[in-house]
Protein backbone atom coordinates (compact mmCIF):
# COMPACT_ATOMS: atom_id res chain seq x y z
CA UNK A 1 0.00 0.00 0.00
CA UNK A 2 1.61 3.42 -0.71
CA UNK A 3 -1.22 6.19 -0.50
CA UNK A 4 1.15 8.92 -1.87
CA UNK A 5 2.15 7.38 -5.02
CA UNK A 6 -2.07 6.29 -5.10
CA UNK A 7 -2.43 10.07 -4.75
CA UNK A 8 -0.03 10.76 -7.29
CA UNK A 9 -1.74 8.65 -9.82
CA UNK A 10 -5.33 10.06 -9.35
CA UNK A 11 -3.88 13.32 -10.18
CA UNK A 12 -2.51 12.13 -13.09
CA UNK A 13 -5.57 10.37 -14.74
CA UNK A 14 -7.33 13.39 -13.33
CA UNK A 15 -5.49 15.68 -15.23
CA UNK A 16 -5.67 13.90 -18.43
CA UNK A 17 -9.46 13.64 -18.84
CA UNK A 18 -11.80 16.48 -20.38
CA UNK A 19 -15.00 17.23 -18.97
CA UNK A 20 -16.19 16.34 -22.74
CA UNK A 21 -14.51 13.18 -22.19
CA UNK A 22 -16.64 12.04 -19.47
CA UNK A 23 -20.03 13.89 -20.51
CA UNK A 24 -19.64 16.67 -18.81
CA UNK A 25 -19.77 20.24 -20.15
CA UNK A 26 -16.97 22.48 -20.59
CA UNK A 27 -18.33 25.29 -18.35
CA UNK A 28 -16.01 27.96 -19.91
CA UNK A 29 -12.14 28.95 -19.24
CA UNK A 30 -10.58 26.28 -16.94
CA UNK A 31 -7.38 27.62 -14.41
CA UNK A 32 -6.00 24.01 -14.86
CA UNK A 33 -6.21 20.90 -17.50
CA UNK A 34 -8.49 18.04 -16.76
CA UNK A 35 -11.16 17.38 -14.50
CA UNK A 36 -11.92 19.62 -11.25
CA UNK A 37 -11.43 17.49 -7.92
CA UNK A 38 -14.74 17.87 -7.25
CA UNK A 39 -15.87 16.47 -10.42
CA UNK A 40 -13.96 13.60 -10.37
CA UNK A 41 -15.80 13.07 -6.70
CA UNK A 42 -19.23 13.71 -8.00
CA UNK A 43 -18.51 11.08 -11.18
CA UNK A 44 -17.59 8.17 -8.56
CA UNK A 45 -19.94 9.53 -6.34
CA UNK A 46 -17.67 10.08 -3.37
CA UNK A 47 -17.80 13.47 -1.11
CA UNK A 48 -15.29 15.77 -2.87
CA UNK A 49 -13.40 16.01 0.75
CA UNK A 50 -12.52 12.15 0.94
CA UNK A 51 -11.29 12.47 -2.60
CA UNK A 52 -9.52 15.35 -2.01
CA UNK A 53 -7.66 13.47 1.02
CA UNK A 54 -7.21 10.49 -1.47
CA UNK A 55 -4.93 13.09 -3.58
CA UNK A 56 -3.27 13.97 -0.91
CA UNK A 57 -2.12 10.77 -0.24
CA UNK A 58 -4.62 11.25 3.36
CA UNK A 59 -7.42 9.53 5.01
CA UNK A 60 -8.59 6.28 5.31
CA UNK A 61 -7.35 3.39 2.62
CA UNK A 62 -10.34 3.33 -0.07
CA UNK A 63 -12.06 -0.27 -0.14
CA UNK A 64 -12.38 -2.09 -3.34
CA UNK A 65 -16.00 -0.46 -4.35
CA UNK A 66 -14.48 2.79 -3.84
CA UNK A 67 -11.84 1.84 -6.30
CA UNK A 68 -14.01 0.35 -9.03
CA UNK A 69 -15.79 3.46 -8.84
CA UNK A 70 -13.24 5.32 -9.24
CA UNK A 71 -11.52 3.50 -11.79
CA UNK A 72 -14.74 3.93 -13.74
CA UNK A 73 -14.95 7.69 -12.94
CA UNK A 74 -11.68 7.98 -14.63
CA UNK A 75 -11.83 5.79 -17.39
CA UNK A 76 -9.17 4.15 -16.60
CA UNK A 77 -7.90 0.58 -18.92
CA UNK A 78 -7.39 -3.00 -17.40
CA UNK A 79 -3.92 -2.34 -16.63
CA UNK A 80 -4.16 1.30 -14.73
CA UNK A 81 -6.85 -0.23 -12.80
CA UNK A 82 -4.70 -3.17 -11.37
CA UNK A 83 -2.19 -0.12 -10.77
CA UNK A 84 -4.76 1.75 -8.93
CA UNK A 85 -5.62 -1.61 -6.66
CA UNK A 86 -2.13 -2.27 -6.15
CA UNK A 87 -1.33 0.86 -4.70
CA UNK A 88 -4.39 0.50 -2.19
CA UNK A 89 -3.06 -2.30 -0.99
CA UNK A 90 -5.79 -5.20 -2.70
CA UNK A 91 -5.18 -7.76 -5.06
CA UNK A 92 -6.27 -6.52 -8.84
CA UNK A 93 -9.66 -7.21 -9.90
CA UNK A 94 -10.45 -10.06 -12.53
CA UNK A 95 -10.15 -8.95 -15.58
CA UNK A 96 -7.60 -5.72 -14.36
CA UNK A 97 -4.42 -7.58 -15.37
CA UNK A 98 -3.66 -10.57 -18.15
CA UNK A 99 -4.19 -13.92 -17.61
CA UNK A 100 -1.97 -15.21 -15.55
CA UNK A 101 -0.24 -19.28 -14.56
CA UNK A 102 1.86 -21.07 -12.46
CA UNK A 103 4.13 -23.06 -14.82
CA UNK A 104 8.03 -23.72 -15.22
CA UNK A 105 9.07 -21.59 -17.47
CA UNK A 106 12.23 -22.71 -18.36
CA UNK A 107 10.69 -26.12 -19.51
CA UNK A 108 8.30 -24.90 -21.74
CA UNK A 109 11.16 -22.47 -22.92
CA UNK A 110 12.80 -25.36 -23.28
CA UNK A 111 10.15 -26.61 -25.69
CA UNK A 112 10.51 -23.71 -28.19
CA UNK A 113 13.22 -25.11 -29.70
CA UNK A 114 12.22 -23.12 -33.21
CA UNK A 115 11.31 -19.61 -31.47
CA UNK A 116 13.73 -17.32 -29.81
CA UNK A 117 12.53 -17.32 -26.19
CA UNK A 118 13.80 -16.07 -23.10
CA UNK A 119 12.99 -15.48 -19.00
CA UNK A 120 13.44 -12.45 -17.33
CA UNK A 121 12.11 -10.88 -14.42
CA UNK A 122 9.32 -8.27 -13.70
CA UNK A 123 12.71 -5.90 -13.04
CA UNK A 124 13.32 -6.87 -16.69
CA UNK A 125 16.33 -8.75 -15.16
CA UNK A 126 17.48 -11.93 -17.99
CA UNK A 127 17.25 -15.36 -16.49
CA UNK A 128 17.83 -17.56 -19.28
CA UNK A 129 17.51 -17.52 -23.05
CA UNK A 130 17.80 -20.39 -25.66
CA UNK A 131 20.69 -20.14 -28.41
CA UNK A 132 18.07 -18.18 -31.22
CA UNK A 133 16.87 -15.33 -28.07
CA UNK A 134 20.83 -15.07 -27.89
CA UNK A 135 21.63 -14.42 -31.77
CA UNK A 136 18.82 -12.33 -31.85
CA UNK A 137 19.37 -9.90 -29.29
CA UNK A 138 22.78 -11.12 -27.78
CA UNK A 139 23.58 -12.87 -24.85
CA UNK A 140 21.78 -10.78 -21.76
CA UNK A 141 21.82 -13.16 -18.60
CA UNK A 142 24.34 -13.63 -16.25
CA UNK A 143 24.23 -9.55 -14.44
CA UNK A 144 23.66 -8.80 -10.86
CA UNK A 145 22.59 -5.69 -8.59
CA UNK A 146 20.85 -3.15 -10.80
CA UNK A 147 22.54 -3.90 -13.45
CA UNK A 148 21.03 -6.83 -14.77
CA UNK A 149 18.40 -5.06 -15.22
CA UNK A 150 17.81 -3.67 -19.21
CA UNK A 151 16.03 -0.50 -17.91
CA UNK A 152 19.29 0.36 -16.20
CA UNK A 153 21.14 -0.01 -19.35
CA UNK A 154 18.48 1.37 -21.53
CA UNK A 155 18.45 4.99 -19.89
CA UNK A 156 22.31 4.72 -18.78
CA UNK A 157 24.04 3.07 -21.57
CA UNK A 158 23.50 5.03 -25.10
CA UNK A 159 24.68 1.98 -27.14
CA UNK A 160 21.95 -0.51 -25.61
CA UNK A 161 19.63 1.15 -27.74
CA UNK A 162 21.48 0.22 -31.01
CA UNK A 163 19.10 -2.83 -30.56
CA UNK A 164 15.94 -0.73 -31.99
CA UNK A 165 15.72 1.90 -35.22
CA UNK A 166 16.11 5.21 -33.42
CA UNK A 167 13.01 6.42 -34.60
CA UNK A 168 11.84 3.74 -32.22
CA UNK A 169 13.14 4.70 -29.26
CA UNK A 170 10.51 6.99 -27.53
CA UNK A 171 8.01 4.88 -27.51
CA UNK A 172 10.53 1.81 -25.89
CA UNK A 173 11.29 4.14 -23.63
CA UNK A 174 7.42 4.88 -23.05
CA UNK A 175 7.04 0.86 -22.63
CA UNK A 176 9.48 0.21 -20.15
CA UNK A 177 8.94 2.56 -17.67
CA UNK A 178 4.72 2.25 -17.77
CA UNK A 179 5.57 -1.09 -17.62
CA UNK A 180 8.21 -1.00 -14.40
CA UNK A 181 5.20 1.45 -12.78
CA UNK A 182 2.80 -1.73 -12.43
CA UNK A 183 5.90 -3.91 -11.17
CA UNK A 184 7.07 -1.04 -8.41
CA UNK A 185 3.20 -1.21 -6.93
CA UNK A 186 3.24 -5.42 -6.76
CA UNK A 187 6.19 -5.54 -5.30
CA UNK A 188 5.08 -2.38 -2.62
CA UNK A 189 7.20 0.45 -1.35
CA UNK A 190 9.39 -1.88 0.97
CA UNK A 191 10.99 -3.62 -1.76
CA UNK A 192 14.36 -3.09 -1.57
CA UNK A 193 15.19 -4.14 -5.24
CA UNK A 194 13.11 -1.89 -7.21
CA UNK A 195 13.42 1.15 -4.87
CA UNK A 196 17.29 1.19 -5.85
CA UNK A 197 16.44 0.96 -9.47
CA UNK A 198 13.99 3.40 -9.37
CA UNK A 199 16.13 5.52 -7.11
CA UNK A 200 19.04 5.00 -9.38
CA UNK A 201 17.73 5.94 -12.90
CA UNK A 202 15.75 9.52 -11.25
CA UNK A 203 19.10 10.07 -10.51
CA UNK A 204 20.90 9.34 -13.52
CA UNK A 205 18.55 10.15 -16.49
CA UNK A 206 16.28 13.10 -17.01
CA UNK A 207 14.38 10.96 -19.61
CA UNK A 208 13.39 8.54 -17.11
CA UNK A 209 12.38 11.19 -14.47
CA UNK A 210 9.99 13.00 -16.76
CA UNK A 211 8.27 9.26 -17.98
CA UNK A 212 8.08 8.28 -14.23
CA UNK A 213 6.25 11.53 -13.34
CA UNK A 214 3.77 10.72 -15.75
CA UNK A 215 2.17 7.77 -14.27
CA UNK A 216 1.70 5.94 -17.10
CA UNK A 217 0.65 2.30 -16.80
CA UNK A 218 0.94 -0.23 -19.35
CA UNK A 219 1.73 -4.25 -18.47
CA UNK A 220 3.59 -5.47 -21.69
CA UNK A 221 1.23 -8.32 -23.44
CA UNK A 222 2.27 -8.47 -27.00
CA UNK A 223 3.92 -6.01 -29.05
CA UNK A 224 5.17 -5.33 -32.45
CA UNK A 225 8.56 -4.49 -32.47
CA UNK A 226 11.68 -4.02 -35.22
CA UNK A 227 15.39 -5.58 -33.78
CA UNK A 228 18.26 -4.21 -35.43
CA UNK A 229 21.11 -7.23 -35.57
CA UNK A 230 24.46 -7.16 -37.05
CA UNK A 231 23.97 -10.16 -39.54
CA UNK A 232 20.60 -10.29 -40.21
CA UNK A 233 19.71 -6.81 -39.96
CA UNK A 234 16.67 -5.10 -39.12
CA UNK A 235 13.56 -8.14 -38.03
CA UNK A 236 9.69 -7.18 -37.75
CA UNK A 237 8.76 -9.13 -34.57
CA UNK A 238 6.02 -9.59 -32.28
CA UNK A 239 7.01 -10.33 -28.90
CA UNK A 240 4.53 -12.36 -26.86
CA UNK A 241 4.70 -13.28 -23.09
CA UNK A 242 3.16 -15.72 -20.10
CA UNK A 243 3.38 -14.60 -16.62
CA UNK A 244 3.80 -16.38 -13.47
CA UNK A 245 1.06 -15.97 -10.68
CA UNK A 246 2.98 -13.99 -8.92
CA UNK A 247 4.19 -11.86 -12.08
CA UNK A 248 7.90 -11.81 -10.57
CA UNK A 249 8.95 -13.81 -14.06
CA UNK A 250 7.49 -13.66 -17.59
CA UNK A 251 8.34 -16.30 -20.81
CA UNK A 252 9.46 -14.02 -23.52
CA UNK A 253 8.98 -15.48 -26.97
CA UNK A 254 9.44 -13.74 -30.81
CA UNK A 255 7.72 -14.41 -33.78
CA UNK A 256 9.63 -12.66 -36.75
CA UNK A 257 7.46 -12.19 -40.25
CA UNK A 258 10.73 -13.36 -41.94
CA UNK A 259 9.71 -17.23 -41.38
CA UNK A 260 13.55 -17.81 -42.90
CA UNK A 261 14.94 -15.87 -40.27
CA UNK A 262 14.87 -18.14 -37.77
CA UNK A 263 16.19 -21.18 -39.28
CA UNK A 264 19.43 -18.48 -40.09
CA UNK A 265 19.61 -17.82 -36.35
CA UNK A 266 20.23 -21.24 -35.78
CA UNK A 267 23.05 -21.02 -37.66
CA UNK A 268 24.76 -18.62 -36.41
CA UNK A 269 27.39 -18.07 -32.96
CA UNK A 270 25.98 -15.72 -30.68
CA UNK A 271 29.19 -14.34 -30.09
CA UNK A 272 30.13 -13.85 -33.57
CA UNK A 273 27.52 -12.12 -34.26
CA UNK A 274 27.69 -9.59 -31.30
CA UNK A 275 31.58 -9.59 -30.84
CA UNK A 276 32.30 -6.11 -33.38
CA UNK A 277 29.61 -4.46 -31.76
CA UNK A 278 28.73 -2.56 -28.33
CA UNK A 279 25.97 -4.90 -28.29
CA UNK A 280 22.10 -4.41 -27.58
CA UNK A 281 20.96 -4.44 -24.11
CA UNK A 282 23.31 -5.72 -21.56
CA UNK A 283 25.73 -6.45 -23.98
CA UNK A 284 27.85 -9.44 -22.80
CA UNK A 285 29.14 -10.29 -26.23
CA UNK A 286 30.47 -7.30 -27.17
CA UNK A 287 32.41 -6.95 -23.40
CA UNK A 288 29.77 -4.38 -21.48
CA UNK A 289 29.61 -6.65 -19.05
Amino acid sequence: MDLGELGSFLRSRRDRLSPQAVGLPDGGRRRVPGLRRDEVADLASLSADYYTELEQGRGQIPSKPVLHALARALRLGPDETGHLFHLAGHPAPPGAEPVRMQAALRQLMARLEDTPAMVITDMHEVVAQNHAAQVLVGPQAGLTGIRASFLYHWFTVPATRDLYPREDHDHHSRLLVSDLRAAVARRGPADAVSRELVGHLLDASAEFAGLWRAHEVEARHEEHKRIVNPVLGILKVTCNSIVTADAAQRLLWFVPDDADAVRRMHALDPADVWRDTPGPAFGLAGGWG
